[in-house]
């Protein structure tokens, strides 16, 4: 559940000039984080970005060399397990007994933290339905990949957890068994906090409210999706004339004006990327029409996460 409103004037989860370095290599540079309670916070960065590092030290499972973590307000000191109440935690690679049911393994987890046994009883019963694993009774050995992961996201938040951590929650999954996990994310927003590494954009744009983009060990950029797309430092026009034989000479006079980066002729369209988005719409109707052609058509390509990922990792 959310904290109260005095709580939640502040961050679920909050580093400051975090720093691990593994043979003179860092792994997380001087990371600052801000995640606020209820947020879908999305953790996006390409292989060997720092992502595990960082969810281990927020875990309590690594030590940072140096910097501070707070989850939900209390300072987490390495070594002390005092968070544990606080989080959930689904790795990248769950591990099961195999021989157990689903509710079988749920109430493990509860007795291994300690919870009543009736409130155990409604919160496994409550998470069974909503991973729907609910009425299951063949043992998580003959479960698909998908009904793993599934069951994993139920056990990080068996005790009803403020903040939960997934570790690549839909990696090595089918479209189906992908968009049965992100559901199940997207039904946390507001309720608990989820703060889920991935490298699909697709599934970062889906559920997130807001994503932080790491690389190198350090954050290259942090907002929500709108504010992130409007980060874009190119934005891609089509345009569609009426002379099709024009084109040629339209590219080349095109590829002549200062906020023009980048143009070309597909499939009967001119494809412009442009650096002043703004300017391009407002003078490229007058730019065709005293050139002697007809504007038919002109499309603005709002760009992808996928785009924004690509060209700051690239250029950080």
């Amino acid at each position: 559940m959310i904290p109260n409103a005095i709580e939640a004037n502040e961050y679920a989860i909050e580093t400051t000039s975090l720093t691990k370095s593994f043979r003179g290599v860092k792994a997380v540079n001087q990371l600052e984080l801000k995640v606020p309670y209820g947020s879908v916070y999305g953790f996006l960065g390409p292989n060997g970005a720092g992502k595990t590092t960082t969810i281990k030290m927020l875990m309590g499972l690594t030590k940072p060399d140096q910097g501070m973590i707070r989850i939900c307000g209390e300072k987490l000191v390495f070594g002390r397990d005092f968070q544990r109440k606080h989080v959930g935690f689904l790795p990248d690679v769950p591990h099961f007994y195999n021989w157990m049911s689903a509710g079988e393994f749920l109430s493990l987890c509860a007795g291994l933290l300690s919870m009543n046994a009736d409130i155990a009883h409604k919160q496994i019963q409550k998470l069974l339905a909503l991973v729907g694993l609910q009425g299951v009774q063949k043992k998580i050995g003959s479960y698909s990949r998908g009904m793993k992961q599934r069951l994993g996201i139920a056990q990080a938040l068996v005790h009803d957890p403020k903040v939960v951590f997934l570790d690549e929650p839909s990696s090595a999954l089918d479209p189906l068994g992908r968009k049965e996990i992100m559901d199940i994310i997207a039904s946390l927003s507001g309720k608990t906090t989820v703060f889920f590494s991935t490298h699909i954009l697709s599934d970062i744009e889906r559920v997130c409210d807001r994503v932080v983009v790491l690389n190198k060990g350090s954050v290259v950029m942090e907002g929500s999706i709108s504010q992130i797309k409007k980060m874009a430092t190119s934005n891609t026009i089509l345009l569609e004339i009426v002379e099709t034989s024009s084109i040629p000479t339209v590219v080349s006079s095109l590829s002549q004006l200062q906020w023009v980066q980048k143009v070309e002729q597909i499939d009967g369209f001119i494809q412009l990327c442009v650096n002043d988005v703004f300017q391009a719409q407002h003078e490229l109707p007058g730019f065709l029409y005293h050139n002697g052609w007809g504007l038919r058509k002109l499309i603005m390509v709002e760009p992808t996460l996928e785009d924004i990922f690509l060209q700051v990792v690239r250029d950080s």
